[in-house]
């Protein structure tokens, strides 16, 4: 399937994340902003037309537009979609020995080239600066490359990603705001991308409590130790061939080791694969990716080489042989199937599992902010989840159109936000107060709301939707004016503890699922969850008709 000028014309969601940045950046003293975008909406389409709109203001001014990655596949890939996008840019590469920086409008430069001092003193005049994959940019060499070409001084700076989270340390310090943000089922919805079934491959013997945690994540060498002991190869290669036989696909697991057995098992199994890692030359490497492409070989398996900026649009099934913790990197691993692709009509996920108490791993309901959970068995899709989810909790129909976005993604907030079944984000007043954010629709702003027993549910006096950071801002002081004892405790030692034969009591009692390893600060979490739930499937309201305060 070739591409054409017109593929790359901005989706409307692509246009309100480059308004986003426009208006952030005109609205606010904030330059470095943010856009998360899940795999497969087209980040370099939206970055493209930005550096478009911005062309003929920086040319006024002397100025040029830097773009900024850390794998030569992304500089590649960013160079080719601004030129599909304004052919008539003229675009210079910097990095190992190209050194294309003079009389251009666009400069692609690779991080690694732009750490030495003397590379990046010779760019002069940069008005606008792109950072692609800019999870990666709380690393030290980003830092000393933004600050050298003005981010700190007020150089307008975006970046963008597939995935986010506050638990990647320093991010905070180098993104002021994530001014927009898309669901993976969203774009799922608008037919942007297609659904998603899971399937989960359970080793025998597997046991993931044995091995460590680095980082937040399981450590990749005794995870790949664990599952080359284990025989976890052929096993999956035999699944591969039960459940995914006509698909083309993509392994990813946590070492060299491991991709290379797993390719081994495959080939055994009569399913034609190659593995690829990023240390291998590079000839062999792009000859293993010609193969797929052709179909030579019908499965790639990799070691973590393939969760960035590669682009294989006709791979249905992604294998995660590589258990994590991590919802973002789940995302970037399974993100990889979901692309259209002529004939494609759903994508399949092999999720490789063993036997776990105390590690809370990644799976297909990671993809979205949407509340759901799926059983081992689950053969629903994604989309099927999620909307069963919606129906068991029975919402009035209001509430029931609710979409979410994820809350607060840097801002360190001293407030930990709780989501109902459906997705409603809250915060817990009182034993039976609570305070909580409803979605307008059609954009994304939101209405602000609080429910007690005595008043029922009332609106402020200025009832105005807002932003998500103000709307979130707002009900945070709000919750700390009324003196929340659950913003007080949230951050106890009791939380860390055990939880108590009272609250498993209670949960038992009132049917409530508890997931092994729960601490008493989770089911006190799991609690008001509940109890909120059943407080708005209680009640059918109008957002725009609620007394004000």
């Amino acid at each position: 399937m070739s591409e054409t000028p017109e593929t790359f014309k901005p989706r409307p969601y692509q246009t309100e994340a480059i308004d986003a940045l426009n208006v952030g950046w005109a609205a606010s003293a904030n330059n470095r902003l943010a856009v998360v975008l899940p795999t497969g909406a087209g980040k370099t389409v939206v970055f493209a037309n930005l550096i478009l709109e911005h062309l003929e203001h920086l040319a006024a001014q002397g100025k040029r537009a830097l773009v900024i990655a850390h794998r030569e596949e992304l500089l590649a890939q960013a160079a080719a979609k601004i030129l599909a996008v304004a052919p008539s840019l003229r675009i210079g590469f910097v990095k190992a020995e190209r050194n294309e920086h003079q009389d251009v409008d666009v400069i692609v430069a690779s991080v690694q080239t732009l750490a030495v001092e003397r590379r990046r003193k010779a760019i002069q005049d940069i008005g606008l600066i792109i950072v692609d994959e800019c999870h990666h940019a709380a690393a030290p060499s980003y830092v000393e490359v933004l600050k050298h070409f003005g981010a700190w001084d007020g150089v307008p700076t975006a970046g963008f990603t597939a995935t986010m989270h506050r638990e990647e340390g320093g991010l905070a310090d180098v993104w002021d705001e994530v001014v927009f943000t898309l669901d993976i089922l969203e774009m799922i919805e608008d037919g942007y991308l297609c659904d998603v079934r899971g399937k989960r491959v359970i080793i025998p013997g597997l046991n993931l409590d044995k091995v460590k945690t680095r980082n937040g994540d399981l450590q990749e060498g005794q995870l790949g130790k664990a599952l080359d002991d284990t025989g976890a190869a052929e096993i999956v290669a035999e699944a591969y061939r039960l459940h995914a036989g006509d698909r083309p696909g993509v392994v990813f697991t946590p070492t060299v080791d491991t991709a290379q057995s797993m390719a081994d098992a495959f080939n055994d199994a009569g399913i034609p694969a190659a593995a690829i890692w990023g240390d291998m030359p590079k000839e062999a490497r792009q000859t293993a990716l010609k193969w797929y492409e052709t179909g030579q070989v019908q499965v790639l398996t990799n070691c973590m080489v393939l969760t960035e900026g590669f682009d294989a649009p006709w791979t249905s099934c992604v294998v995660i042989a590589r258990p994590t913790k991590s919802p973002g990197l789940y995302c970037q691993m399974a993100g990889r199937a979901l692309r259209l692709w002529e004939g494609k009509k759903e994508a399949l996920i092999l999720d490789v599992m063993g036997a776990t108490t105390r590690h809370k791993l990644a799976s297909i309901v990671s993809l979205t902010g949407y509340e759901a959970a799926a059983a081992e068995d689950d053969e629903r899709s994604l989309r099927e989840i999620v909307r069963g989810a919606e129906a068991e909790a029975k919402r009035a129909a209001d509430l029931s159109q609710i979409q979410v976005e994820e809350v607060d993604l840097f801002h360190g907030s001293a407030t930990r936000w709780l989501r109902t079944e459906s997705g409603v984000w809250f915060i817990p007043v009182g034993d039976a107060t609570f305070v909580f954010l409803v979605r307008t629709p059609g954009d994304r702003t939101y209405w602000m709301r609080r429910y007690d027993t005595a008043n029922g549910l009332v609106a402020p006096q200025q009832d105005t939707p807002l932003p998500l950071p103000e709307a979130k801002a707002w009900m945070e002081r709000v919750a700390a004016a009324s003196g929340s004892r659950w913003l007080a405790t949230r951050s106890s030692p009791w939380r860390d503890k055990p939880a108590s034969v009272k609250q498993l009591g209670f949960c038992r009692v009132k049917g409530i699922q508890v997931p092994p390893g729960s601490t008493a600060g989770d089911v006190s979490d799991i609690q008001a969850v509940h109890q909120f739930t059943a407080i708005l499937n209680r009640i059918s309201f109008q957002v725009a008709a609620v007394p004000a305060a």
